[in-house]
């Protein structure tokens, strides 16, 4: 039996906590979804080893880095208000750059299959803005997609964030796509006190 972990934050329908050593196989099954990595990999699922090795270890090394406030969050359904209570859908993330300053951070998702369309991304996201700006003493969040990821852009702008630019970064392995370039939304602390998107 998993240990229990306290949870980092509670929606009306997910709680988020941080990840733990015996993760692992989450990870890999999410990552194992050619539709889920989609746009990441152009569905070449993530390597076990990869996750068990390098990608775990990390996202457990942020959280000494952060002091626990930042980093990557499992996502479970919460008991009162779904058909598959516990169930693991995916993760969330809310950090800086490696090197980067603490006031800017990085809002995201990856949610399984089972979880999209059901506006579990925005509940989500909404929430961790909402922590970042009044307890997280957060400047700016900003997100980055692929133009063509319409799903993703949605979400943000129903958070209320602006598109701030189109890039087009050099790949070693570009992926159907690519070609349309990045894309990048920004909402400052003051964006968010101002104009909260509707609840």
């Amino acid at each position: 039996m998993k240990p229990y972990v306290e949870p980092y934050l509670e929606t009306e329908r997910l709680t988020l906590r941080r990840f733990t050593a015996e993760d692992a196989d989450l990870l890999i099954e999410l990552d194992s979804d050619p539709a889920v990595m989609r746009y990441l990999t152009g569905g070449k699922p993530t390597p076990p080893e990869e996750i068990r090795e390098r990608y775990l270890p990390r996202i457990l090394a942020g959280y000494q880095k952060w002091d626990g406030k930042l980093g990557l969050l499992a996502a479970h359904l919460k008991p009162a208000h779904e058909r598959d209570p516990g169930a693991f859908i995916g993760w969330f993330i809310l950090r800086p750059k490696p090197e980067g300053p603490l006031d800017e951070v990085e809002l995201g998702y990856r949610l399984r299959q089972a979880a999209w369309g059901r506006g579990y991304a925005t509940e989500g996201s909404r929430a961790l803005l909402d922590k970042a700006f009044t307890e997280l003493d957060v400047r700016l969040v900003w997100a980055d997609t692929m133009f063509v990821n319409r799903g993703s852009r949605h979400v943000m702008e129903k958070l209320g964030m602006t598109h701030v630019d189109t890039y087009f970064p050099d790949f070693d392995d570009p992926i159907e796509g690519t070609e349309h370039g990045e894309v990048r939304y920004e909402i400052t602390a003051e964006q968010w006190f101002s104009s909260r998107p509707a609840r």
